[in-house]
């Protein structure tokens, strides 16, 4: 039989379907695939928009400390930035990945290809990682979304439950910190309950003063706030306090004596720098004063052995 013989003629419904009904649906498909990922990248952009401003409370916005936090670290804004936009280059990247998949089934599926063996295959698969990777997949979501929210960044003074110190590397999966005895921690993002950030926007330096209970407890209460508040007015913590001190009064009566509170407000990283400044501060005037800072001695008495 020749090829002239042959019967070229399709009926009209399959002839409609091979050159109109396919073509559009295909058409469609990648349209809406397009217009899905457009959606997914502006919503990735908007994260990465926010995680790039930081989280900076609107109570201090218009205050001192809303003047300085951002040269308070020279470099952090630009980790920060370099941090968010690498996860939004990678849930970018992921995204359109999951998309494009999707998208080449439901061609071959308009072309007539039998997609269940490649939708088992799949599932078999996602299965197998999930089980062999499940520890993986959650240490990677959680060093993602922590990265997106500016929980911590590198430089940061933060306590994670059982390892606290100084951040030195935010990964996906692991953070690498330092404490103050120089043992470095590798944490686990995925088992990270809980973060307490030190350092993030300001912190506060926290003194109990005590005093022995002979003491005039109002002379104490004007002397603290004399000494916090000169210290507020130095030039050399002009950029460090960054609120006018408080005297929260007698906190708490202990065995050696009254316990006195004074708080001042200070930039992230600072309020030990503060402390310690306030303290030989406080020791100079109390002497000065006359105000007794109780102590506790310990007397051994070496008795003769009998004769």
């Amino acid at each position: 039989m020749s090829p002239l013989d042959v019967n070229w003629d399709l009926p009209a419904d399959t002839a409609y379907d091979w050159f109109v009904a396919a073509p559009l649906s295909i058409l469609l498909i990648i349209v809406l695939g397009l217009a899905f990922r457009w959606f997914i990248n502006r919503a990735v952009d908007r994260l990465v928009s926010r995680a790039v401003k930081g989280a900076v409370p609107g109570v201090i916005a218009n205050s001192k400390a809303g003047e300085f936090l951002a040269d308070l670290r020279p470099g952090s804004s630009e980790r920060r930035t370099q941090r968010a936009q690498t996860m939004g280059s990678l849930l970018k990247s992921i995204s359109t990945g999951v998309i494009l998949a999707i998208v080449v089934v439901m061609v071959l599926a308009q072309l007539g290809v039998n997609i269940a063996p490649i939708i088992a295959s799949a599932g078999i698969v996602g299965i197998a990682l999930g089980f062999g990777a499940q520890n993986l997949v959650k240490d990677l979501l959680s060093g993602i979304f922590m990265i997106l929210e500016d929980q911590y960044g590198v430089g940061d003074a933060v306590d994670l439950g059982e390892a606290s110190g100084t951040v030195e590397a935010v990964g996906l999966r692991v953070t690498r910190l330092r404490d103050v005895n120089g043992t470095v921690w590798y944490v686990r993002n995925g088992e990270i309950l809980r973060v307490g950030n030190q350092s993030q926007n300001w912190a506060r330096t926290v003194l109990d003063i005590t005093v022995d209970y002979e003491a005039d407890l109002d002379r104490v209460q004007v002397v603290l706030e004399e000494e916090a508040t000169a210290m507020y007015e130095d030039e050399r913590y002009h950029d460090v306090i960054i609120e006018q001190p408080e005297v929260w009064g007698v906190e708490r009566f202990d065995k050696d004596g009254a316990v006195v509170r004074v708080v001042l407000k200070t930039a992230p990283l600072q309020q030990w720098l503060v402390a310690r400044a306030m303290r030989q501060r406080v020791k100079a005037r109390f002497d000065k004063e006359g105000i007794r800072i109780p102590t506790t001695f310990r007397t051994t008495v070496d008795e003769e052995p009998p004769a």
